[in-house]
C-alpha cells in the first residue's frame, strides 16, 4: 500500500514526487514510453539554466533526485485503475498490482487518433476511446479494438464479457501475443457506416461488419484513465480546481493533460500543487 501513486515520470509528475516525499508519504512513480521533455533539444527559457539543458537530461535528472530523496519510480506501463471498496486505488501496471490511497495523474495529454478516414465522422457514433465507459452500449453486438499493444488486450478484456463478437485490428503492425481474440493485420483503409459505424473496409477491398470501434492504439494517456474513473473532462483535458484536485475524491491531476500552457514551468508549479494537496487529502482522510 502507498500514499500516493503518480502516473507519469515528467516535469509535474516527478514534481509532485517530491513535495509528497518529503512530508514523509509513501510514494510509486510509474511512467512508460517516451516523454515529450525527452524530445526537447534545447530548453534555455527555463529558471536556473545559464547555458540551458536538454530535455533529456533534465527528464533524467528529475527521476534521479525523485529516487535519491526517496520515490520509487518505475518503468512499467499502466494499463487499468479503478476505485476499491476502500476508496482506494487500484492501478494495474504491466508487471504488477498496486493500492494506492491517493492518485496523481501526470501523464501528459496521450490520447491518439489514428489516421484512418471516419475516425472523426463517426467520433461519438460508434467510435469509442473508454470501453468501461461504452461498453455497456454494445451489448451482444460486434466491435472491433484497434491497437496492438498491451493496452489493446486490456481494452478487449474489459469487453470480452459485454459484446458478441471482438476482433482486433492492428492496422498493419504487428499481431499482439494472444489467443483469445481474432486478429485481424491488415491495414485500415475507411471506417464506413451511415450516421454510425457499419463496418472497416481494409485496403485489400475486404470488409469487417462492426457495430463498434474502440481505439486503443499505444499506451493509455490521462485523458483515458480519467473517463474510466469518473474524472471530469473538458475535451481531452482533465478539469481542475485550483489545488488540482478532480471531481473525484484522492484523484488529482497535473501538467499538460490539464490544458493550457504546456511549458515545463507550470508543470512543475502543477505537480507540487498537486503533491501537497494529496498530502493533506491523506491528512483528512485519517482523521
Amino acid at each position: 500500500m502507498y500514499d500516493v501513486i503518480i502516473i507519469g515520470a515528467g516535469p509535474a509528475g516527478i514534481s509532485a514526487s517530491l513535495y509528497a516525499v518529503r512530508a514523509n508519504k509513501s510514494v510509486l512513480v510509474l511512467y512508460h514510453g517516451e516523454s515529450q521533455l525527452e524530445k526537447a533539444h534545447m530548453i534555455d527559457n527555463y529558471y536556473g539554466f545559464v547555458g540551458g539543458i536538454t530535455g533529456g537530461d533534465l527528464y533524467n535528472d528529475g527521476i534521479a533526485q525523485a529516487k535519491k530523496l526517496g520515490a520509487e519510480v518505475k518503468n512499467e506501463e499502466v494499463l487499468h485503475i479503478s476505485m476499491n471498496a476502500d476508496m482506494n486505488y487500484d492501478v494495474v501496471s504491466s508487471e504488477a498490482k498496486y493500492e494506492g490511497k491517493a492518485l496523481i495523474l501526470s501523464t501528459g495529454n496521450k490520447k491518439i487518433k489514428p489516421n484512418i478516414k471516419g475516425i472523426e465522422e463517426f467520433d461519438g457514433k460508434g467510435i469509442s476511446y473508454c470501453a468501461i465507459c461504452d461498453g455497456f452500449f454494445y451489448r451482444k453486438k460486434d466491435v472491433a479494438v484497434i491497437g496492438n499493444g498491451d493496452y489493446a488486450l486490456s481494452e478487449a478484456g474489459d469487453l470480452e464479457n459485454i459484446v458478441n463478437k471482438l476482433t482486433v485490428l492492428t492496422d498493419g503492425l504487428p499481431a499482439p501475443e494472444t489467443d483469445k481474440y481474432e486478429v485481424i493485420t491488415k491495414k485500415i483503409k475507411e471506417i464506413k457506416g451511415e450516421g454510425r459505424v457499419k463496418s472497416v473496409e481494409f485496403e485489400d477491398g475486404s470488409e469487417l461488419e462492426v457495430k463498434g470501434i474502440f481505439v486503443a492504439q499505444g499506451v493509455a494517456g490521462g485523458a483515458d484513465f480519467a473517463k474510466k474513473l469518473g474524472v471530469a473532462l473538458s475535451g481531452d483535458s482533465i478539469k481542475v480546481n485550483p489545488d488540482m484536485s478532480t471531481n473525484v475524491p484522492g484523484v488529482f491531476s497535473c501538467g499538460n493533460i490539464n490544458g493550457g500552457l504546456l511549458q515545463v514551468c507550470k508543470a512543475v508549479y502543477e505537480g507540487a500543487e498537486a503533491g501537497l494537496s494529496a498530502v493533506k487529502y491523506l491528512k483528512e482522510k485519517e482523521k
